[in-house]
């Protein structure tokens, strides 16, 4: 089966709902809120970044909503928006289950990574998030943006707190015990810093280069609106990406760096590094969502 749009009740928004199509009743699920960027909208980013696409293989539960904030451009911003993406994380739990949530993780590219980095500093989602996927949505111990990133253009009017203080290059330090996986293009930052604090908070060893992701297929989707340079984005193509861990940290948090070779911010996900970064989401340590007493 395909994607099912499912209603959001209270607010009657719609939003991409994937599970398994032979889930079973009692199995369990990693759940993912994948969050769009900012002028972008939930379709676009259930190609972006499809983890859904994985989600027989994995036994994903994954929901893509898209924000109602419209001015300047569609963001997440409002109480609304917020109510609906709590009232979606409560759906969820109520569908399948709490005790079957055996982790649950904030996926946002850009606005969406720097709208998830604001949620975490909430008791709501402290409480509930086992880890946190940045798509070019801001590192914990900041990736400088290139000056070419904004070139062309003007830089978004986005109030900041509307993102906790966040940008694409900078993230705040969570107070929340999570993973960490940040994912950008190389044509967006200055360089990737070989230190992390979030692996420093867990004693994790020196950053160690894994064998890059090689993918011969291109992405399903890239920002025809505009052509702001290669910093932004240019149309998608296959590609080779490296990936960093962090090893042994800590209550065996995963905490990892991916620079797409030769990508921008906008190109959307090929199907072998999607598929990598889901197996790194898998395979980290859950079960805030099981632990939570029953209402």
């Amino acid at each position: 089966m395909g994607s099912i749009l499912a209603v959001e009740e209270k607010s009657g928004r719609k939003y991409f709902l994937d599970d398994p199509d032979d889930l079973t009743a009692e199995e369990p699920l990693v759940f993912i809120l994948n969050l769009h960027g900012g002028g972008s909208h939930g379709i676009w980013q259930h190609q972006y970044f499809p983890a859904q696409d994985y989600k027989e293989k994995y036994r994903l539960a994954v929901a893509t909503p898209t924000a109602a904030t419209a001015e300047p451009f569609r963001h997440w911003a409002s109480e609304a928006d917020d109510a609906t993406l709590q009232n979606i994380v409560e759906f969820i739990c109520q569908k399948y289950g709490k005790n079957r949530i055996r982790s649950f993780w904030l996926a946002g590219h850009s606005q969406g990574g720097m709208t998830s980095n604001r949620l975490l500093k909430t008791d709501f989602y402290a409480g509930r998030v086992d880890g946190w996927l940045s798509l070019s949505g801001g590192r914990i111990g900041p990736a400088e943006l290139r000056p070419s990133f904004f070139a062309g253009r003007e830089r978004p009017k986005i109030n900041l707190k509307d993102s906790g203080g966040a940008s694409p290059g900078k993230a705040a330090i969570p107070d929340c015990e999570i993973s960490f996986i940040f994912a950008t293009g190389e044509l967006e930052i200055v360089a990737l810093p070989e230190t992390s604090p979030w692996a420093e908070k867990y004693g994790a060893g020196p950053r160690k280069r894994m064998p890059d992701i090689v993918d011969s297929e291109k992405g399903q989707v890239w920002d025809t609106r505009a052509d702001w340079g290669p910093s932004w984005g240019r149309e998608a193509r296959p590609g080779t990406a490296q990936v960093y861990i962090y090893p042994n940290a800590r209550d065996n948090r995963i905490i990892a760096d991916i620079v797409r070779l030769d990508k921008g911010h906008t190109e959307g996900l090929e199907p072998k590094i999607t598929e990598e970064i889901i197996k790194m989401m898998v395979a980290a340590p859950g079960g805030k969502l099981m632990t939570l007493p029953s209402r």
